[in-house]
């Protein structure tokens, strides 16, 4: 049977169709969340020179160090660029050893000319955390679309984001570190191996008091 008002019922059709993508946008239906970790990374610079390192540079260091709350998780490089197979990468090492830290191989590029002569301490800094949440923008909503709601991963994200130890790992992982498989399974296989700690007799204890 025909419509008996086919002409409102085009006009409600191109009512719609502008808005279904909308709709379907602020849905969503996949088992992905729509909060994820943003990694950010940010590169703190200092220059010294290599021959006050022993003397007023590095007590510089120290405070400049202390005044970026240098500490676990941070990556630094030095930039020798200026001052090619110059000494004072072992006394800026020794300095980061301070804070348990090692100097790591490569430095960043970054901003300005470093001067003729100078080496340039490089702290990089990276840092993962999941904007928007909670987000608790459906939770006195009706479901018609069995979608996830707008909360969903907000809590295993956030966690994630603030335990990783490496935040850049959440971007690009970490490749394994020797490629042994006997070295990476052996504190496993000396678990398994180990006797049960239950296995032997019960020790006898004495109740009886010295005399």
């Amino acid at each position: 049977m025909p419509p008996r008002h086919p002409l409102l019922t085009l006009a409600l059709i191109a009512i719609a169709l502008p808005m279904a993508p909308a709709i379907a946008g602020r849905f969503n239906r996949g088992v992905e969340s729509v909060h994820q970790p943003i990694v950010q990374r940010a590169d703190y610079v200092i220059d010294v020179s290599p021959a006050l390192l022993k003397g007023a540079d590095a007590e510089r260091v120290v405070q400049w160090f202390t005044a970026i709350d240098l500490g676990y998780g941070d990556r630094v490089s030095i930039d020798s660029s200026a001052a090619p197979g110059g000494p004072g990468s072992g006394d800026i090492a020794a300095l980061v050893g301070r804070y348990g830290l090692l100097v790591s191989a490569g430095a960043p590029i970054t901003e300005g000319a470093i001067p003729p002569g100078m080496l340039r301490i490089v702290v990089s800094r990276t840092t993962a955390t999941v904007s928007g949440c909670p987000d608790w923008n459906q939770a006195s909503q009706p479901n018609f679309t069995s979608s996830a709601m707008s909360n969903y991963g907000c809590a295993i994200n956030s966690t994630l984001a603030a335990m990783v130890a490496n935040p850049e790992d959440l971007v690009r992982g970490s490749e394994a570190q020797g490629g042994d498989a006997q070295t990476a399974t052996k504190a496993i296989r000396s678990w398994r191996q180990a006797p049960p700690t239950g296995a032997g007799s019960l020790k006898v204890e004495s109740v009886k008091g010295g005399g």
